[in-house]
C-alpha cells in the first residue's frame, strides 16, 4: 500500500483501538489529553484520505477499471462522515468514555474501517500478483 494512505489507515486503526480501551473505562469525561489528541490525530487522517487512496491506485497503476474509482467514491463519503462525527466529539468540552463507545459504535466509523481493511487487501494481492508477474 502506498505511503501515505498505509499511514493513515495505520493511524485511524491505532486510534481505534485506543479509544475501545477508553470507552471500557467509564471515565465521566475529560477536557484534554490522549483522547482528544487520538481524535486529534483521527481527524487530520481523515481529511484528504479519498485523495490518498486515488494517489495510491493511480501509483499502483489500478485506474484502467472503474471499480477502483467507484470505490473511491463510497470511500470519501464514508470518511466524510466518519470525519463529522469525530469533529462532533471534539467539538464537546469534556469527552467521556461514553461518548467514545458511542462513536466506536457509529455505523460510519466502522464502515469506513471495514474501508480501510479492503483497500489494503486489495492493493496487497495487487503488488503481489504484480510482482509475481514481473518475476516469471
Amino acid at each position: 500500500m502506498s505511503g501515505d494512505i498505509a499511514a493513515r489507515c495505520e493511524t485511524v486503526e491505532e486510534c481505534y483501538e485506543f479509544m475501545l480501551g477508553y470507552a471500557g473505562q467509564g471515565l465521566a469525561g475529560e477536557d484534554s489529553g490522549p483522547i482528544r489528541d487520538c481524535l486529534n490525530r483521527v481527524s487530520d487522517a481523515l481529511t484528504g484520505l479519498a485523495e490518498s487512496y486515488a494517489a495510491a491506485v493511480k501509483q499502483e497503476s489500478l485506474q484502467a477499471s472503474s471499480a477502483y474509482s467507484e470505490f473511491g467514491a463510497v470511500l470519501e463519503t464514508d470518511a466524510r462522515a466518519a470525519h463529522a462525527a469525530v469533529r462532533l466529539v471534539l467539538a464537546q468540552a469534556s469527552i467521556s468514555s461514553q461518548l467514545v463507545d458511542n462513536l466506536n459504535a457509529s455505523i460510519h466509523l466502522r464502515s469506513l474501517l471495514t474501508d480501510m481493511f479492503l483497500i489494503d487487501e486489495v492493493l496487497k494481492s495487487q503488488r503481489a500478483r504484480l510482482n509475481s508477474t514481473a518475476s516469471s
